[in-house]
């Protein structure tokens, strides 16, 4: 099977015009996108986006919040970004991803950046030091991927071959995308974010981060809708390598409001957390 080469493609340098490819296909919709590349996409343009430092690498994302406003097609969108609360030390950033024909707004995200430093701490405390605390969702660090099946099995029966789903790859340490239930699936990209551009730490993290109702839907995807209006991820540090893995677990109510919750590691260790607000229905 082949299928398009990134998940978006530029329209030039510095444009803010993005072309849509089947990659971003959601299970839900098949004109509609899943939100893990459009949040990617949206943290792209806030962590480049320019505030009081020259330099916006000098500066990390550690909460990002993505409102959905509407369905997202699979077409031309603009992205922007602007600082809304500049400041030496933090700042936060807002971005708002458009139709790029009707100009519509179609989702929101707000990032705080803070200012990188170093700081001396106390042994036993950082993220990735041997011995040092790693409490989880579940129960405890996830095996590595590389002992893991490269097979995930079978996926939503969407009806479509090409989708988020196939520009992704999973392996899964517990649970399956039919299998209700707490999950826990190691991700990483097969395609790039946006077609000639190496996908940054944050990319990485943001479009796997979306994916914690899916691995770990509580539901039948036949007999229900579980779809996030939302998705904060608050992170303490990023990724290092390519894959992200999502401990993650569902939560619906009978009320139809319901949530997700997933802590994010890398090989190294812990990242952060992710959590989506969800619309719960019958189908």
């Amino acid at each position: 099977m082949t299928g398009p080469s990134a998940f978006y493609q530029s329209q030039g340098p510095g444009s803010g015009v993005f072309e849509s490819t089947e990659l971003t296909r959601g299970p839900w919709d098949p004109a509609g996108q899943h939100a893990g590349p459009l949040a990617a996409l949206l943290a792209r343009a806030i962590q480049r986006c320019v505030g009081l430092d020259p330099d916006p690498a000098g500066r990390l994302v550690g909460r990002i919040t993505f409102e959905i406003m509407r369905p997202v097609p699979i077409a031309t969108l603009s992205v922007e970004a602007d600082v809304v609360r500049p400041g030496r030390r933090v700042d936060m950033v807002s971005a708002s991803l458009r139709d790029a024909g009707s100009g519509e707004e179609l989702v929101r995200a707000r990032g705080w950046r803070l200012r990188r430093g170093t700081v001396a701490l106390p042994p036993g405390l950082s993220s990735t030091e041997c011995g040092a605390g790693r409490p989880g969702a579940g129960n405890g660090p996830p095996p590595p991927p590389d002992e893991l099946e490269a097979d995930p099995g079978a996926f939503f029966p969407t009806g479509h071959e090409i989708g988020y789903h196939t520009g992704m790859e999973y392996r899964f340490a517990a649970g399956s995308f039919v299998e209700p239930g707490p999950a826990v699936c190691w991700m990483r990209m097969r395609q790039p974010l946006i077609a000639g551009e190496e996908p940054t730490p944050l990319e990485r993290v943001l479009i796997a981060a979306d994916s914690a109702n899916g691995i770990s839907s509580a539901l039948d995807f036949g007999a229900y809708l579980f779809i996030n209006v939302d998705l904060s991820v608050h992170l303490h540090r990023l990724p290092d390598g390519e894959w992200v893995c999502l401990d993650a677990r569902t939560i619906p109510e009978p009320t139809g409001l319901g949530m997700s919750d997933a802590m994010l590691w890398d090989e190294r260790g812990p990242l952060g957390r992710a959590c989506q607000t969800l619309l719960i229905a019958e189908r």
